[in-house]
């Protein structure tokens, strides 16, 4: 029996793409899942019954599945979605923030409009959904969340400063959410996904058949990560990339500190630019121990 059996897992933007192979492969280890999805288009705009056509397609296979349409970026329409888990199937355990849209332009010609926006949905919404979700999990000492984040904020991409920013501060409220859950067993991870998708189809100088997409970069490859992210011996505050097969971890490093002690100066900081932008001998940084909470 897979562990993943009984489970209920909440997916967002799973009408299609990388989010829909999520929820075929948690509902194929027999969980049950809520599928989201407003149903929009890349941009954000629009609706559709998206959602209902996997949740047809789930039950085609045996699973236990219920279709939402709220967008994420509303407080009330993300609370909806871990009522309609709860309500449903009596508990969340596991939650997969895969909802997002695109506005790319360079920074110099973005509207702030186009930047709000995307922020909104990608982590202001994530952290409207967890918020919600994470009530149920502490109370009952167990939760897997994943965050998605994205090459395009963790290494940088040319024309994405919204969504590079959006997905960069996936990091930070991952990094914290792994603290503060630790010792209630809810665990948080980053996903870094790359595959062939509407969404990198809108990419300048992309222009991919979708209805044959390529093997190499299927967005069923993304989905073991997020497995793995899930599953009962998951790690915790940890960046997994996942992209055509290919899945690695990347983590922050440090250098040893320059100490310049207390009356230290621009120029006597200048005197030591070799050694503070030296790299060769960077460590992981110690991580900091959870606090217990009540």
């Amino acid at each position: 029996m897979s562990e993943f059996e009984g489970k209920v897992a909440v997916i967002t933007g799973a009408g299609g793409g990388i989010g829909r192979c999520h929820a075929i492969e948690f509902a194929k280890r027999g969980a049950k899942v809520v599928v989201n999805d407003l149903g929009g288009s890349v941009d954000g705009t629009g609706a559709s019954d998206a959602a209902d056509q996997v949740v047809d397609e789930l039950k085609a296979m045996g699973a236990e599945a219920i279709a939402n349409k709220a967008s994420v970026a509303d407080r009330d329409g993300a609370k909806s979605i871990i009522d309609d888990a709860v309500n449903a199937f009596g508990r969340v355990d596991i939650l997969v923030n895969n909802a997002g849209i695109l506005r790319d332009k360079t920074f110099k010609k973005m509207s702030l409009d186009e930047f709000d926006l995307v922020m909104q949905v990608h982590l202001t919404g994530s952290a409207y959904v967890t918020h919600a979700a994470w009530q149920h999990m502490y109370e009952q000492r167990y939760g897997r969340i994943v965050l998605t984040s994205s090459g395009s904020g963790i290494f940088g991409n040319f024309g994405q400063s919204n969504y590079g920013a959006a997905k960069m501060a996936m990091l930070g409220l991952a990094n914290v959410l792994a603290l503060e859950g630790a010792n209630r067993n809810v665990r948080v991870n980053c996903l870094g996904p790359g595959a062939a998708t509407r969404m990198t189809n809108t990419v300048p100088g992309r222009d991919e058949d979708l209805s044959e997409p390529d093997p190499e970069r299927h967005p069923s490859l993304v989905s073991p990560a997020v497995l793995f992210m899930c599953s009962e011996d998951a790690p915790n505050g940890a960046v997994i990339h996942a992209s055509g097969g290919s899945y690695f971890r990347s983590e922050v490093w440090v250098n040893d500190s320059v100490d310049l002690g207390s009356e230290a100066t621009f120029e006597d900081l200048l005197e030591h630019t070799d050694k503070l932008l030296d790299m060769s001998a960077a460590h992981p940084r110690a991580p900091r121990a959870p606090r217990p909470r009540s």
